[in-house]
């Protein structure tokens, strides 16, 4: 039996990409992945609903 070089799951998230970039209300560095584009996301720290097409990127990876 061989034992496997990645982890499960590592086929579908290797292309993914991160992004750094601003909370558009409070300032707060805040990190999303090419995949969560789409889903909602809330602020760790104002507690707001981020809208990512206002967001400025920083940095991405």
């Amino acid at each position: 039996m061989s034992t496997p070089m990645h982890c499960p799951g590592f086929e579908a998230n290797k292309n993914l990409s991160s992004f750094s970039c601003k909370c558009p209300n409070c300032g707060k560095l805040v990190e999303i992945f090419s995949d969560e584009f789409d889903r909602p996301h809330v602020c760790k720290g104002c507690k707001q609903a981020i809208d990512f097409t206002k967001c400025t990127l920083d940095a991405s990876a």
